[in-house]
């Protein structure tokens, strides 16, 4: 089934995008990254946005978290354009709104798994306890460890974790499972899609496995700066009966 904007039931719409484009001008040379794309993100949902490499995926994401500027076009955070947000209202934005998940982990190597969950957490009042997160994330005996004494998915659930502890509106993730083998890729999807079930969280996650999108509820297929269509998953499956 293709829609481009289908609301789903009971599901507010948090964030509206509308004929986004982005251009990096490098010496003669034009690269249109993004050339026109519009969609919304409702609340609670899982979005899987597929794509090639170079397809504008990573650039929307970083736009919508408000890491990068579009060229043109409007994003409206609950109702509000982020285009017209001053710089201190684009920070707080980013740090109480937004979580973002990186391929490569970003961990601060210095500190112990609880305490790179616990820094984020100190951005944001209603933060959820590092404590809870290591235990849902079956990591608590890891709670002293530093990164360089866990494997890459105990660090990638550790990013997730620091990700969620400030207890964002919507949780971004470019190719979370893209450093991984494919069993620890399945166990972090598994992590994601509870997350989204247990916090009501919006998750959108950018992967160019095709696999990944049937346990979505969306799908965005992106080619050249577009997005080709949206598909809906009546069904989603869950992560465990994914292959890629």
């Amino acid at each position: 089934m293709d829609t481009q904007n289908q609301a789903p039931t009971g599901k507010e719409i948090i964030m509206e995008v509308t004929d986004l484009t982005k251009k990096y001008v490098m010496g003669e040379v034009t690269v249109n990254a993004l050339c026109g794309v519009s969609f919304n993100l409702y609340s609670g949902e899982f979005v899987a946005i597929l794509g090639a490499s170079g397809s504008g995926k990573s650039t929307m994401l970083n736009i919508i978290g408000g890491i990068d500027k579009p060229t043109s076009g409007e994003i409206k955070f609950r109702g509000k354009p982020i285009g017209g947000f001053t710089e201190k209202e684009l920070t707080n934005y980013r740090r109480l709104s937004v979580g973002f998940v990186f391929q490569f982990y970003n961990l601060i190597p210095n500190l112990t798994a609880k305490e790179n969950i616990a820094l984020a957490s100190e951005l944001s009042k209603e933060a959820i306890p590092a404590a809870q997160l290591l235990t849902q994330i079956d990591m608590a005996d890891r709670a002293d460890h530093f990164p360089s004494q866990l494997s890459g998915g105990q660090q990638q659930r550790i990013a997730i974790a620091r990700a969620l502890s400030k207890n964002p509106t919507m949780l971004l993730c470019d190719e979370p499972t893209g450093a991984l083998d494919f069993s620890t890729g399945i166990q972090v999807l598994k992590l994601l899609k509870d997350f989204n079930t247990r916090y009501k969280k919006t998750v959108a996650i950018i992967t160019h496995n095709a696999g990944i999108g049937a346990i979505a509820d969306r799908v965005f297929h992106i080619k050249d700066g577009l997005i080709e269509k949206i598909t809906v998953n009546e069904n989603p499956l869950p992560p465990e009966e994914v292959s890629w």
